[in-house]
């Protein structure tokens, strides 16, 4: 089956490699000639020619997606149209009220998705064809789908290497809320107030700092279109946050005020610890939960074959690495690498620490 990919950035040119390296014939469209072009030199997709898709890709931001879909549902009356926004209930809104004012219109051969994964760059030129490997790929039919259409983009997603769930587009726009856009503008509200530190001041940073700001190197002409589209969703949640965040400035107004009302240090307790629990519920890998694992920071020295030494040394004593986690530590000529390992294995990991001479953080 032929797949034609509207829209030449990270997300479609990424669909366009990994659909091609399983050997599909793709062909690649964009409003801009330039980008369509680059994307072929890249090998996201061929020119469309006279060739007539099987499937369409719609990866547009989600602002012009659904009118996009409803085209593509004209153009190509035999095709499934599926789109790879990472907003779905207004984008399917927009194509079934389409489909009701216009009886000729099939939207059962519609159905939306989303491969959750990104990068901190955008544009095709960031492309990769296995940017979606073992990431979930999110199904989302509407009542009229058909089970073609159903069934195709489920192949879709396996083909890209994705884990395939199946959500309705209300729960997965509030699911993407937490786990992704409200994390975006946190990121975002942090790395601005960075705006106002000295250079001394950030010349100290670790890799808390670095964790925590990583995603706000995003395109902002992208992000306004997607926050924008999920605003119903995340509202909730940014008052949610404003009230924790109102409460703990007063916990500080007290403290600085030194009136002695309230009990400030355990409205700050209580931030901490709540963080804790909530963290806590983010599953591990495979799907586990966090407390499954046991974490080790170990201090590396910064020379060739240093890290590979101390993998080499878990490998022997049977230890398999679940996360690992490098931090560069400032003018010191080692690093940190945070190592997780599965509780089982927790004991071993530490005799072979000790047996091999490597220090941990924070011991004596």
């Amino acid at each position: 089956m032929t797949v034609l990919v509207i829209g030449a950035g990270l997300i479609g040119g990424s669909v366009g490699l990994a659909l091609r390296a399983r050997g599909r014939e793709v062909l690649v469209r964009d409003s801009s000639p330039g980008t369509a072009r680059l994307a072929r030199e890249l090998g996201v997709g061929a020119d469309e020619g006279e060739s007539t898709p099987g499937l369409v890709v719609v990866a547009t931001p989600p602002d012009v997606t659904g009118r996009i879909v409803v085209d593509a549902l004209r153009e190509f009356p035999d095709a499934i149209v599926c789109d790879v926004a990472s907003v779905k209930e207004t984008i399917q809104r927009a194509v079934l009220d389409a489909a009701a004012a216009d009886p000729d219109l099939d939207a059962s051969r519609y159905v939306g998705a989303h491969p959750m994964a990104g990068r901190e760059v955008s544009g095709v030129v960031a492309a990769r064809g296995d940017l979606f490997l073992g990431r979930p790929f999110v199904l989302v039919p509407h009542n009229g789908s058909s089970r073609r259409a159903v069934d195709a983009v489920e192949r879709l997603g396996h083909e890209l290497g994705g884990v395939v769930v199946r959500s309705e587009a209300a729960a997965h726009d509030l699911s993407v809320a937490y786990v992704s856009h409200a994390p975006q503008l946190v990121a975002s509200l942090l790395a601005r107030q960075l705006q106002s530190a000295a250079d001394g001041s950030l010349a100290l940073a670790g890799q808390g700092l670095r964790d925590t700001t990583r995603i706000a190197h995003s395109d902002p002409r992208l992000w306004v279109e997607i926050l924008v589209a999920n605003a119903p969703a995340l509202r909730p949640i940014l008052r949610a946050f404003q009230e924790d965040l109102g409460r703990l400035v007063g916990a500080f107004d007290s403290l600085c005020d030194a009136d002695g009302q309230g009990t400030p240090r355990a409205e700050i307790a209580r931030t901490i610890a709540d963080g804790n629990l909530g963290v806590a519920r983010i599953p591990g890998k495979h799907g586990g939960s966090a407390d499954s694992f046991a974490a080790f920071t170990i201090l590396v020295p910064d020379s060739p074959g240093a890290l590979a030494r101390l993998l080499s040394d878990m490998g022997d004593a049977g230890i398999n690495m679940e996360d690992l986690r490098l931090e560069h530590s400032i003018g010191q000529p080692v690093g940190l690498a945070h190592i997780s390992v599965l509780k089982r294995d927790e004991g071993r990991m530490v005799a072979m620490l000790e047996e091999k001479g490597w220090a941990r953080a924070g011991e004596e």
